[in-house]
């Protein structure tokens, strides 16, 4: 069984621009984690494409992308040839969504989920009016003018379709405009920045592992230092937040992960990443399985299955 991995950021969709430096080594480190996972599962065989500029993956049949070559074009070939299709991309501009789509055209089994649900998970101000509607503590995001009157700092300025921490600014006070177009405002939640691995199908979810992300300032941008995965137990509370968000958005598919700030009120979700994610990057060995191992049925036919005990995670430290 051939497996089509298209990561977008090291797989060429930049050629002939220059390689975005906030997303290249995620976007690495969760292609080569996934393609070990596959390719160590049997029979199945993994494809995929590079940028030129980069070396290729350890595993796997990969071909390079080179200046003049339809990137688009090869993916539509390598799609149709492949029993099944696995996309990572940023959500932001409208990549992750349209990338899906362009598989589906082509390939009957796509691990992603659904688009109107990508395309609602990519807006922070959609996804946490839908949190909040289904009583999930978001949270609350404004648009520059509609930041209430008397709000105090300190504030977080990102755009509403962003990926990672790409161009997320805090700031003691709210600066006066004009603002940079498509940014959103939101108060800077104090506690600790966290992050849950999800398996969902229709509103099933699993909470694979909680995580802790290593945030800092510098120079006013927040910048993502390194996940520690697993760090943190599953515990019924966190079960219960994973199967709400699930209930609350039924077109979330496959692996992805739920941004949080662990407060001492709870959970307060920061974002959902419709997507695999870096954590992914150290979730094998903080569970001590593949954890594809069960999951032959999301290959083959997109099911996600029902799930035995999971081991308890250990500590994994995933730099950047």
């Amino acid at each position: 069984m051939r497996v089509f991995v298209c990561e977008t950021v090291s797989g060429g969709d930049h050629i002939g621009v220059d390689l975005p430096e906030a997303l290249i080594a995620e976007g690495i480190m969760m292609r080569d984690a996934l393609i070990g996972d596959l390719e160590d599962l049997p029979g199945i065989r993994v494809i995929t494409t590079h940028d030129a500029r980069l070396d290729p993956p350890a595993r796997g049949d990969s071909i390079a992308i080179r200046p003049g070559d339809d990137t688009r074009a090869i993916w539509n070939d390598l799609a149709a040839q492949a029993d099944c299709c696995w996309p990572i991309a940023p959500e932001c501009e409208g990549i992750l969504d349209r990338l899906v789509e362009q598989l589906r055209a082509r390939n009957s089994r796509v691990i992603a989920c659904e688009e109107e649900t990508l395309r609602l998970c990519a807006s922070k101000a959609r996804t946490a009016e839908q949190l909040t509607a289904a009583g999930i503590a978001a949270i609350p995001t404004w648009s520059p003018d509609t930041v209430p009157t008397g709000r105090l700092g300190p504030f977080v300025i990102k755009p509403d379709d962003g990926a990672g921490a790409v161009d997320v600014r805090v700031f003691s006070r709210l600066p006066a405009g004009p603002y940079p177009p498509g940014v959103v405002v939101q108060p800077l939640v104090e506690g600790m920045a966290a992050s849950l691995n999800l398996l969902c199908q229709l509103g099933r979810t699993h909470v694979l592992s909680a995580n802790r992300q290593h945030m800092s300032t510098v120079d006013g941008q927040m910048v993502l230092r390194g996940v520690t995965v697993g760090a943190f137990p599953v515990d019924e509370a966190l079960r219960g937040l994973g199967e709400a968000i699930g209930a609350a958005f039924p077109g979330l598919h496959g692996f992805l992960g739920v941004d949080y700030i662990a407060t001492p009120d709870g959970p307060v979700i920061v974002e959902i990443n419709p997507r695999l994610t870096t954590s992914y990057v150290g979730l094998r060995r903080s569970l001590g399985i593949n954890p594809l191992a069960f999951l032959a049925e999301l290959s083959h036919d997109g099911v996600v299955p029902d799930l035995p005990p999971l081991p308890s995670t250990v500590p994994v430290e995933i730099s950047l």
